[in-house]
């Protein structure tokens, strides 16, 4: 009768190949073909202020793992949702935290003060007409969605062998 050894190492090792991979590779594949969208999205964006903001993350749920290509909160994300989506028009008058509870007809007659924009006074309310989008972030998603797909797959190509998982057990990155 023949007989096996090395069963249980066996059956052990398969049990942990999916937790494994999920670690090991499969987060740092999310964060390569992440980082193909991340850099076209700083490429296309119009501001060094969005530019800098921009950051990529990695979240490993149960079975899942996501890539979030975002704005920071701050001034960055404010310009981003003006690129993004664009502004109507509005009118621009003068804060409340400046006029101290005056109105507007008050406070420029007991101050003799307008608002000055690119040095030239306009008054006390002016009307913007609006600004255009200038989408970066969807538009970096499509046009470089199928090339993310690549680098994800060079990634786990790279990273497992026949020789076995040949990855860090800390993905690279700043991660949730």
């Amino acid at each position: 009768m023949p007989t096996s050894r090395g069963g249980s190492e066996v059956r052990r090792f398969i049990s942990q190949l999916p937790s494994k991979l999920e670690k090991q590779v499969l987060r740092g594949a999310a964060r390569a073909g992440g980082k193909i969208i991340e850099a076209e999205a700083k490429e296309r964006s119009i501001s060094s202020d969005v530019d800098e903001a921009i950051v990529l993350r990695t979240k490993l749920e149960a079975g899942r793992i996501t890539v979030k290509i975002t704005v920071r909160k701050g001034w960055g994300r404010a310009i981003a949702n003006w690129l993004e989506y664009g502004t109507d028009a509005h009118f621009i008058t003068l804060a409340k935290d400046e006029s101290g509870g005056k109105s507007v007809a008050r406070f420029n007659a007991t101050t003799k003060r307008s608002m000055v924009i690119g040095g030239k006074f306009v008054g006390e309310t002016i009307f913007h007409p609006g600004a255009k989008p200038h989408p970066f972030l969807r538009p970096s998603l499509d046009i470089k969605g199928a090339e993310a797909i690549a680098a994800a797959q060079s990634y786990i190509n790279a990273h497992v062998t026949r020789s076995g998982i040949v990855a860090s057990a800390e993905p690279e990155g700043d991660d949730e």
